[in-house]
């Protein structure tokens, strides 16, 4: 083989590799928003190298690579893959007021004292979720998600059928 065709090959084993492991690696996060974001980004960035190296442009590949990582980030779930929280993720950030609010409204009726339903995430709610999320074998986190809200909902719509 002459070495252009060597070179090729490398370049598309190389660029087929980089997209795989870029693709595996690509979802962290808790919630299946950060995952999708978080795979978006990083297939993006490992997409633009590969156009770099390869027959596609650039921006295709960025384009290729981050629809094909958002994707797989959004399918996974973080008992799959877990890289930890995104960088953007930041523990110290306020809650989400909505969130709080449904959160604490479905503790208060699934028999957890967060408080008072009132938006504001105080320890005493940060202890009822912790409570909730140990008893449902939830990850121990003590965040009022979007996604903590619907599984409440979940269980409060089995308990209304018993």
């Amino acid at each position: 083989m002459g070495a252009s065709v060597l070179g090729e090959v490398f370049m598309r084993r190389f660029a087929a590799l980089s997209l795989a492991i870029a693709l595996l690696t690509s979802a962290c996060g808790s919630s299946t928003g950060d995952r999708a974001a978080s795979g978006a980004g990083i297939g993006a960035g490992v997409g633009a190298a590969v156009g770099a190296v390869t027959g596609l442009s650039i921006l295709e590949g960025a384009v290729i690579g981050a629809a094909a990582g958002g994707l797989l980030g959004g399918l996974t779930s973080e008992d799959t893959i877990n890289l930890g929280d995104p960088i953007w993720a930041d523990k110290e950030q306020p809650a989400n007021t909505s969130a709080v609010t449904r959160v604490q409204a479905g503790l208060t009726q699934l028999g957890y004292n967060p408080g008072p339903i009132d938006g504001v995430m105080g320890q005493r709610t940060k202890t009822a979720i912790e409570s909730y999320q140990r008893d449902h074998n939830l990850p121990v986190d003590g965040r009022p998600t979007l996604e903590l809200a619907s599984h409440m909902d979940q269980q409060l719509k089995v308990a209304q059928q018993n």
